[in-house]
């Protein structure tokens, strides 16, 4: 714990930041304990993967998330890259979000791996938030094996700083052992504000901080300084507001327990460049499949849809449409996906491509309708008796899928050289390719 000595109450400190170390490696270590001790990371082998998480031990090489595998390989040739098993990660996090639900139901979630909890209801039990912290702090520990950081402030601003400041630190000469969990006093909060380089707030990412740094704004006091008119200028109104605020220490952010999705989505890097127009409808068309079966499993309906496509000079271009009506089926989703894909004008080879759904409604909210015209291309209708067919053909599917696995039966675009492959959301290569020599559709 940090220094000052004076142990805050729930008017003081209701937020907790809980970040789990190193979650999708700490599980695959977990599962295979011959794993432990080693340089372990889970992400994309191939050489347009990306690292999304990394042990402790390859942690001391340098290696870190969000690092090109490639590099990643090169700081230590002896890292085994494990390609990563959502199933598995969503089955630990629920886990974890139960015992976070045993301190209160007042948590919001942030991925798999992370949760903000408001502690204000439970000022009359006369509870601490240093021992509620610590105790949720072991019981992860012993019950699930993960070790996590975990920020106690007044708001989210600093419960987040002080979870970073509880994890271990590393470097070539090994690993520090944070403290766990990190009070953030006033102290602490007026050291921080006068010291923290802007990369350090919330949504401060590589453009934004670069943007930043062209102003002359490198530490968070210089944003006390500057006029936030000006700053809108360079990165919009609402960002300039917030990172005002964040200067003073001000976030009125609150916990939103009921925090549901914003989209859904599936992209894939591709091994090889993708060139053939009708290679790139067949994975769109996959994806749709991918996101049309879990916006079902979510109980919602979306009306919007998003296609993304990154081409090999890392240029990208995105399109969206919103359609009047709801939807929840592949090929109404795809329908949509082709057109926007069409409207973008194929003129290189695409690298990554995606497709993602949002504007949710729940179900029995949005009348269903599977047939539709996109910008100004006329989709040829559908008659009422083949919409039932093709609805109740989709629903006997999902039933089988769910009583004898995802896997147990599939559409013709989830067939490659003769076996299935069903991604789920975020599938087996959301952080790239496995391997340069081989398509991926083919793995």
């Amino acid at each position: 714990m940090n220094s000052h000595t004076d142990a805050p109450d729930l008017a003081q400190a209701p937020i907790l930041h809980v970040d789990i170390d190193a979650f999708f490696a700490s599980v695959e270590i977990l599962d295979d304990p011959s794993l432990r001790g080693l340089p372990v990371a889970v992400g994309g082998a191939g050489e347009r993967g990306v690292i999304a998480s990394a042990s402790y031990v390859a942690r001391t090489f340098g290696i870190h998330s969000a690092m090109s595998s490639i590099q990643a390989r090169r700081r230590c040739p002896s890292l085994i890259i494990l390609p990563g098993r959502f199933d598995r990660y969503e089955s630990y996090s629920k886990s974890f979000h139960d015992l976070v639900r045993d301190v209160t139901p007042n948590y919001e979630p942030l991925g798999l791996d992370e949760v903000f909890c408001d502690l204000s209801s439970l000022g009359l039990l006369g509870s601490s938030p240093l021992a509620l912290a610590h105790d949720l702090q072991a019981r992860l520990k012993a019950e699930l094996g993960l070790q996590s950081g975990i920020g106690v402030a007044r708001n989210k601003l600093f419960a987040k700083l002080g979870s970073k400041a509880a994890k271990p630190k590393f470097s070539t000469g090994g690993v520090t052992e944070g403290a766990g969990v990190f009070w953030v006093s006033p102290d602490v909060e007026a050291q921080w504000l006068d010291s923290l380089p802007v990369e350090s707030l919330w949504g401060v990412g590589p453009k934004t901080a670069s943007k930043l740094h062209g102003l002359g704004l490198r530490l968070v006091r210089d944003l006390l300084s500057v006029d936030e008119k000006l700053l809108a200028s360079h990165v919009g109104a609402s960002v300039a507001q917030t990172l005002c605020g964040f200067a003073r220490g001000d976030d009125d952010r609150s916990v939103e327990s009921a925090r549901a999705s914003k989209s859904i989505g599936h992209e894939e890097t591709f091994a090889r460049s993708v060139t053939d127009a009708e290679e790139l409808a067949q994975h769109i068309r996959r994806h749709a499949s991918v996101v049309g079966r879990a916006v079902r499993e979510s109980h919602q309906l979306c009306r919007t849809i998003t296609v993304v496509v990154r081409f090999d000079d890392l240029s990208a271009v995105t399109r969206q449409q919103t359609v009047p009506f709801s939807l929840n089926d592949e090929e109404a989703i795809a329908t949509i996906a082709l057109a926007l894909i069409d409207s973008i004008g194929i003129s290189q080879p695409v690298r990554l491509a995606g497709v993602s759904a949002s504007s949710f409604v729940a179900e029995g909210q949005g009348a269903v309708q599977l047939s539709f015209g996109v910008a100004n291309n006329t989709i040829a209708s559908q008659s009422a008796e083949v919409q039932a067919k093709r609805e109740s053909l989709r629903d006997a599917i999902d039933d089988i899928r769910q009583r004898f696995g995802v896997a147990s039966l599939g559409h013709g675009v989830e067939f490659a050289d003769g076996n299935l492959r069903v991604d789920r959301q975020r599938g087996s290569h959301a952080f790239g390719p496995e391997t340069l020599g081989t398509s991926s559709e083919s793995q």
